[in-house]
């Protein structure tokens, strides 16, 4: 990972860039390495930005051992035993009205034992909370395996 660039600004902010998707899956499992239950994972970033990708690598890196970890899309909430944790992984995408989002009981997610990773959490943004672990994914036009993506995280080292 010599080619990625990796600043830490404010002890609030990682940035970094990643040109393949294994510099991506890279960057995941280190990242999942910080997670404990109760955090969640705010994924931001438009469609085909790499949040499904990031998000897969992350379980992965938790032990999931789920042969197929499908997008959450249409199911909205998929449920995962990772090796020292649960994990869920959502999809806001299709959701419209914020409360439908507070109708499916996700605030259960939001807390130990879970770890929760969020993909569209601006449908309801009321849902995450300030301590929230936020990743920005930001695709580059010319090249899809190149990435910017910024973490973002009160008292992160």
């Amino acid at each position: 990972m010599s080619s990625k660039l990796w600043l830490a600004l404010n002890n609030t902010l990682l940035k970094t860039v990643c040109h393949s998707e294994a510099e991506t899956a890279a960057l995941a499992q280190r990242f999942a390495a910080t997670l404990k239950p109760g955090d969640v994972v705010a994924l931001y970033g438009e469609l085909g930005a790499g949040k499904s990708f990031f998000s897969r690598a992350v379980m992965r890196a938790l032990g999931v051992t789920d042969a197929a970890l499908p997008s959450p899309t249409f199911a909205i909430i998929q449920e995962y035993d990772g090796k020292d944790c649960r994990v869920t992984h959502m999809d806001w995408y299709r959701l419209d009205d914020p409360d439908e989002i507070e109708m499916l009981g996700v605030r259960d997610y939001l807390q130990p034992p879970w770890i929760a990773l969020i993909e569209w959490p601006d449908r309801a943004p009321h849902m995450i909370s300030n301590d929230a672990i936020k990743v920005y994914l930001w695709p580059d036009a010319h090249n899809p395996d190149l990435r910017t993506i910024d973490i973002e995280q009160a008292g992160l080292k």
